[in-house]
């Protein structure tokens, strides 16, 4: 099952929306590029297991 949710891209600031594959784990991290200044973020994706909210936190590629 895949939903949408938004982070601020660690560089620029700017919100970016991205797809939630929530079959992948209530814990997840990942590398997505900034839809707009196109640096890498590193995401860390927390899925509530009782409502399925999404809360996304995104840091700088190493």
């Amino acid at each position: 099952m895949q939903t949408t949710s938004e982070y601020v891209c660690a560089f620029c600031g700017e919100t970016n929306s991205t797809f939630v594959d929530i079959s992948g784990g209530m814990q997840q991290s990942y590398t997505e590029d900034c839809q707009v200044c196109c640096r890498p973020n590193v995401l860390f994706v927390y899925i509530d297991e009782d409502t399925l909210d999404v809360q996304i936190e995104s840091d700088y590629q190493e």
